[in-house]
């Protein structure tokens, strides 16, 4: 299931830049979208996927194969199979600068961060754009034409519970989906992790990426878990890295700015996913997850994954946090010294923290937002505004938008 508006993000990227990089995590749904904006491509595509050994046999010579099909859109997917071919790329995309071929475009897809895979492309600098392909949001779900099952809340529990990954959510059946998760995991432990030459302990990651569940945007201490594991603090940062370069946690970094105040500075993990967090946890239904300790922070993790995704890269996301308690969930920095505020509830009657108000004052964010679970807009003291998730999301959409 691949929504309209990812459609128009890559075709316009495609436009622009001589190539794209779509990345995200496995499953997501990238290699539909590139299949879809092939197949529409006017002058033609090749697909190749380089985890078939008969694809990857055509790149033996990658400068002969690809000079062949000057004029059209080459996509090369599971690109980390073949690192050495972005060397190759850049020639090809500078001999189609020459030749003025500019019908001729690569879409690149990787199932890791920008960061691990810029540190690849590193030749394509100023060739390449990149884009993110996240599970599915709450907008995309509610208003790209799909049927609402019976009704906005039941949609919104839905996706909460099972998560964005399509195959999860799409699933009626809550123990379908739940299965569907528990083999993405083992997948991702036995299979994707060495694929990408990461050499990590199975059972040790699967014991790590189940303690951050359980520690859902808590303040990061390395030496805790290392003492758990029996491994050093070393091990435990690169455990983190991992699962943070593979897009399975969100390490939301403090906010850092000249207070005055001292601030808590180490970084909150979260599983990006709430079904996969779910899963991790072995909640099956929505009454598993209300009764649940982690409900509160899986909501707080939910809204902050809507309200980033939309944001599209142009708002960088932060929490802000004082020794004396002074906090805000999320700080969304659109420009330098313009901010948004962002509070987030569980409940649907919401109460505004002390720490909040003081943190405002901190800051002096250019908006407040209270973001709760209930379906009502109103004013609340200080010029806070309380709305639900699908109103903050379409706010931050139109100030990314102007």
């Amino acid at each position: 299931m691949i929504t309209r508006e990812a459609f128009d993000v890559v075709r316009t990227r495609l436009e622009q830049f001589d190539s794209v990089a779509l990345i995200g995590p496995r499953q997501v749904g990238k290699t539909t979208l590139a299949h879809q904006v092939a197949a529409k491509w006017a002058s033609g595509a090749k697909y190749l996927d380089l985890e078939n050994p008969a694809d990857r046999r055509l790149l033996s010579d990658p400068a002969a194969y690809l000079s062949s099909y000057p004029d059209q859109l080459i996509v090369l997917d599971e690109i980390h199979r073949l690192p050495e071919i972005f060397q190759v790329l850049r020639g090809q995309i500078d001999e189609r600068r020459r030749t003025d071929r500019k019908k001729g475009k690569f879409l690149i897809l990787g199932s890791a961060s920008m960061d691990l895979l810029r540190q690849s492309s590193e030749s394509l600098a100023g060739r390449i754009s990149y884009v993110e392909l996240a599970p599915l949001t709450l907008q995309e779900v509610c208003n790209d034409g799909m049927p609402l099952g019976q009704g906005p809340d039941y949609e919104i529990d839905r996706l909460w519970l099972q998560g964005g990954f399509p195959c999860s959510y799409l699933c009626s059946d809550e123990s379908a989906s739940l299965q569907w998760r528990f083999d993405f995991i083992q997948t991702y432990l036995e299979r994707d992790l060495p694929q990408f030459g990461l050499q990590v302990v199975a059972d040790r990651m699967d014991h790590f990426w189940r303690m951050i569940a359980n520690s859902q945007g808590e303040s990061f201490n390395a030496q805790r878990y290392a003492r758990s594991l029996g491994v050093s603090g070393h091990t435990i940062n690169r455990y983190m890295d991992v699962l943070h370069r593979l897009l399975m946690l969100r390490v939301l970094q403090p906010w850092h700015t000249n207070t005055g105040k001292r601030l808590v500075k180490s970084p909150r993990p979260y599983v990006r996913d709430s079904g996969v967090l779910h899963a991790l946890l072995d909640l099956r239904t929505m009454d598993d997850l209300r009764s649940h300790p982690v409900a509160g922070k899986s909501w707080e993790n939910f809204v902050i994954e809507n309200l980033v995704s939309v944001a599209a890269g142009r708002a960088r996301p932060y929490f802000y946090r004082t020794g004396a308690g002074a906090e805000i969930d999320l700080v969304l920095e659109f420009a330098p010294g313009r901010c948004w505020a962002i509070e987030i509830k569980l409940s649907s009657a919401p109460a505004i923290d002390r720490g909040f108000y003081n943190a405002v004052n901190d800051l002096g964010p250019e908006r407040k937002i209270l973001v709760y679970k209930g379906n009502e807009r109103f004013p609340m003291r200080q010029d806070i505004e309380a709305m639900p998730l699908l109103a903050a999301m379409s706010e931050v959409s139109t100030t990314v938008s102007t």
